[in-house]
C-alpha cells in the first residue's frame, strides 16, 4: 500500500507555531494551530487535540503529517499541551484530573471565540487524547458537535495500564509512571516560551511526583477510576462519536462497549493494528484514515452528507490464522461490517471443556514469555509469538479439529469451575489457534483475580478447596478458524510479565468449565463495502536521524538459579534532530522484568529512562530509575529523578514507597 503526500488541498494552510491560551486562573497553555489562509474571512470548524506529549518536540512528527491535512480540508486544527506539559504553564499531577479537564471547557470556549472559527467544535486524538475527547464530550461544552477516539477507554480500571481483571498489571503500572516523570521533566522550549523559562522548568521539576503512588494505593474500582470512566453515565455524551481500535493494541474492547452503551450517532473501527494511527500502523493493512476524518467531521461539523452515516455501525478487520511471529508487516484478512451492535448476526456457541474430572496444576512462575506487550508498537518484535512454551505450563483444553471453518466476532468468554489452595489467587485465560503441526498461535486472552470473581469494588479472599464457578470475559476479536485447525483454552495460575503473581505458590484444579464463542456467519454484504483510500499525509517535517538505540524485547534464563528475565527497549533510543527548528531530541526506555522459578515474591521491576532535549551549545537531560517489588503484605517502590543542564546537575529528587497489598 502507497503513502501519498499531500500538498494540494482544497484550502491554502498557514501555521501558528506556538501562542497562549490565556485561562480564568492566570494560568497559560501552549498552542499550535493549522487552519485554512482565509479563515478569517472564512471561518472554518475547529477541531481539537488536546494531549501531554510536548508539541515541539514529542509529537511534531506526526502532526506535521496529519494536522495541515486536516486545515486543509476546511479546519482549524488545535493541537494543546495540558497544563504543566511541554510549554503549557503550571503543574500536571496526574492523569485525567479534574483540573485538565476545567481547562479543556475553556480551551473550546476560547477557540469559539477566535474570528477565525465558525464557533462549532470538534475533538479528536489517540490515547490520552481519546482519552480526554470522551471525558470532554460527557461534560457537553457548548459547540462540541462530534469526536473521534483513537485507542482509548471508556473503562478507566478495565482497560488501562494500571489494572487487568483485578490484577495488578505489572507489565506497565510502573513503567508508564516513569516514563510520565522523564518526559514531563524536560524544559519549555526557550524558543517559544520566551523569559522565565528556567523558573518555569524548576516550578515543574519542584512539583513532580511519582504517579504510581495513587495508582496502586487504588487497587480496587472505587471514585478514583471511576472519575473519567465515561461507561459510569454513557448518556452523558450528547455529541456523534466515532471509536476506533487494533487488536494487537490493550484499548480494544471499549469500542465495542461504546457501541452498545451509548445513544448518540456512533460508529467503530478496529483494524489489526497495533496503538497507532491507521493511516501509518503494524500489522498492517493500513487505510486512508484522514480521508474517513474528514468524511466524519465533514459530516457533523458542516452538514455535509457524506454518506458516513450511511455505512454500518461497525467495520471490523476479520483476521485470516497465520502463523505467530513478533511482527508483521501485514496481517492478513478482510473486511467485515456489522449494520448494528450488538450484533443480531452473531451467536453465541456453548462449548463443555473436553475434560475427564478434574485436572490439577501447580503454578510455574515464569508462564507468560510469550505474552508481547499489552500495548505493542508492531515494530518491536512485541506482538505475541508461538504459545507452546506458555501452554505447556498451563492447563490446556482442546476441541476440534473443527471440521468447517469458523469465523468469530466480539468478546469470547470462558466459564471455569475451579479451586486454587490458597486465598488471593488468579488465573490467565487463552484462546488460541492450534496448527495441524502444533503450532500454537494466540487469538485472545482475558485475567481474572479470582478475589475479584464478584465484581472490583469489593473483593473478598478465597476459600482454599472451595469450588467456585467464574467466568472471564477475553479481549475482543474477529478471527477465522480454518477446517483442520484445533482451538485451545489455556489456563494459568501465573501470567508474567502482566499480571503481578499472587503472594504464594498458587495450585489450580479445574473440574470443568464452557468456552463461549461469538460466531459469526459470513454476510454477502461484506463483499460490497466500500474501499478505503490509499494512506495520505500531509508533507513530513525534516528529521535528521542521529543515532539509533536498542529496541525489542529479549529472553534470559539462568538455569542453576531458575532466574527468567524479560527485557523491554520500548522506545526507540538514540537522538535526532528536528531540522526546521535546530532542536536536537533523544529517548531510550530499558524495563528488566525478573522472576526466579518457585518462588512468586521474587518477581521484580526495573526501569530505567533518559530525555534529552537541546540546541547548539545548550543541552538538557531527565533521568529516572525506578523498581517495584513486593512481599507478602506490600508491594515497594522506589523512583529517582535526576535532571541535567549541560554538565550540571540541577534537580534531584527520590520518592520511596510501601503500599499494603489488597487482595491481589
Amino acid at each position: 500500500m502507497t503513502d501519498s503526500t499531500r500538498t494540494d488541498f482544497p484550502r491554502r494552510v498557514r501555521e501558528v507555531e506556538h501562542t497562549w491560551i490565556p485561562l480564568a486562573d492566570g494560568c497559560r497553555l501552549a498552542a499550535r494551530i493549522w487552519l485554512p489562509e482565509d479563515a478569517e474571512e472564512d471561518p472554518v470548524p475547529a477541531v481539537l487535540e488536546y494531549l501531554p506529549y510536548r508539541k515541539v518536540d514529542g509529537t511534531a512528527i506526526r502532526d506535521a503529517r496529519r494536522q495541515p491535512y486536516l486545515a486543509g480540508h476546511g479546519y482549524a486544527a488545535v493541537r494543546v499541551d495540558i497544563r504543566g506539559t511541554g510549554e503549557s504553564d503550571g503543574l500536571i499531577l496526574d492523569e485525567y484530573a479534574e483540573q485538565e479537564l476545567d481547562d479543556a471547557d475553556e480551551v473550546l470556549a476560547w477557540l469559539a471565540e477566535q474570528p477565525w472559527c465558525s464557533g462549532t467544535l470538534g475533538m479528536w486524538g489517540i490515547s490520552w487524547g481519546g482519552f480526554n475527547a470522551l471525558q470532554i464530550a460527557a461534560r457537553q461544552p457548548l459547540g462540541l458537535k462530534a469526536i473521534m477516539t483513537l485507542c482509548s477507554t471508556d473503562d478507566r480500571y478495565a482497560d488501562d495500564v494500571h489494572y487487568r481483571g483485578g490484577c495488578v498489571l505489572a507489565l506497565d503500572m510502573l513503567h508508564w509512571a516513569s516514563s510520565m516523570l522523564t518526559w514531563n521533566a524536560r524544559p519549555p522550549d526557550p524558543r517559544l516560551y520566551g523569559d522565565g523559562w528556567h523558573e518555569a522548568w524548576l516550578e515543574r521539576l519542584a512539583g513532580a511526583n511519582a504517579w504510581i503512588e495513587p495508582w496502586l494505593i487504588h487497587q480496587r474500582r472505587d471514585a478514583y477510576w471511576q472519575h473519567g470512566s465515561v461507561c459510569e453515565d454513557y448518556g452523558a455524551i450528547e455529541c456523534p462519536v466515532y471509536a476506533v481500535g487494533g487488536f494487537v493494541d490493550g484499548y480494544t474492547n471499549a469500542v465495542t462497549r461504546l457501541l452498545a452503551g451509548l445513544d448518540v450517532p456512533r460508529k467503530g473501527l478496529i483494524g489489526p493494528w497495533a496503538h497507532a494511527f491507521p493511516d501509518d500502523a503494524f500489522p498492517g493493512p493500513s487505510i486512508g484514515f484522514l480521508q474517513e476524518c474528514v468524511r466524519w467531521f465533514d459530516h457533523w461539523l458542516k452538514g455535509i452528507d457524506t454518506g458516513i452515516m450511511d455505512e454500518p455501525m461497525l467495520r471490523v478487520w476479520m483476521q485470516e490464522s497465520v502463523e505467530p511471529r513478533p511482527s508483521y508487516e501485514v496481517r492478513p484478512g478482510r473486511w467485515v461490517a456489522e449494520p448494528e451492535w450488538p450484533s443480531p448476526t452473531v451467536d453465541v456457541e456453548s462449548w463443555e471443556l473436553p475434560a475427564l474430572g478434574a485436572r490439577t496444576l501447580r503454578a510455574v512462575q515464569s508462564t507468560g514469555t510469550e505474552a508481547g506487550a499489552w500495548v505493542a508498537e508492531g515494530q518491536s518484535a512485541d506482538l505475541s509469538g508461538d504459545q507452546r512454551p506458555d501452554d505447556a505450563v498451563s492447563l490446556t483444553f482442546d476441541f476440534g479439529p473443527l471440521g468447517g471453518t469458523r469465523e468469530i466476532l466480539g468478546q469470547p468468554e470462558v466459564v471455569l469451575d475451579l479451586e486454587v489452595d490458597r486465598p488471593q489467587a488468579f488465573v490467565c485465560v487463552r484462546l488460541c489457534d492450534v496448527f495441524p503441526d502444533g503450532t500454537s498461535a494466540l487469538v485472545t486472552r482475558g485475567l481474572l483475580n479470582l478475589t475479584h470473581r464478584d465484581g472490583d469494588a469489593e473483593p473478598s479472599p478465597l476459600e482454599p478447596g472451595r469450588r467456585y464457578e467464574v467466568r472471564v470475559p477475553l479481549d475482543v476479536i474477529a478471527h477465522s478458524f480454518p477446517t483442520d485447525h484445533r482451538l485451545r483454552v489455556a489456563v494459568s495460575p501465573v501470567y508474567w510479565p502482566w499480571a503481578w503473581p499472587s503472594p504464594e505458590p498458587v495450585t489450580l484444579t479445574v473440574h470443568g468449565g464452557r468456552l463461549e464463542l461469538p460466531v459469526r456467519p459470513p454476510r454477502p454484504e461484506d463483499d460490497s463495502l466500500r474501499e478505503f483510500g490509499e494512506p495520505e499525509h500531509s508533507a513530513a517535517l525534516e528529521v535528521e536521524e542521529m543515532e539509533a538505540g536498542p529496541q525489542g524485547r529479549t529472553i534470559r534464563r539462568e538455569l542453576a538459579t531458575g532466574l527468567v528475565e524479560q527485557v523491554f527497549d520500548w522506545d526507540l533510543g538514540g537522538s535526532s534532530r528536528l531540522v526546521g527548528i535546530d532542536l536536537d531530541t533523544s529517548d531510550s526506555s530499558h524495563t528488566v522484568y525478573s522472576i526466579t522459578e518457585g518462588d512468586p515474591l521474587s518477581a521484580a521491576v526495573r526501569f530505567r529512562a533518559s530525555s534529552g532535549m537541546g540546541r547548539g551549545d545548550w543541552t538538557t537531560r531527565s533521568e529516572v530509575t525506578s523498581s517495584m517489588t513486593s512481599d507478602a503484605e506490600s508491594f515497594h517502590v522506589e523512583t529517582e529523578l535526576r535532571v541535567h543542564e549541560g554538565d550540571e546537575e540541577i534537580f534531584t529528587r527520590s520518592w520511596q514507597f510501601t503500599i499494603p497489598r489488597d487482595q491481589v
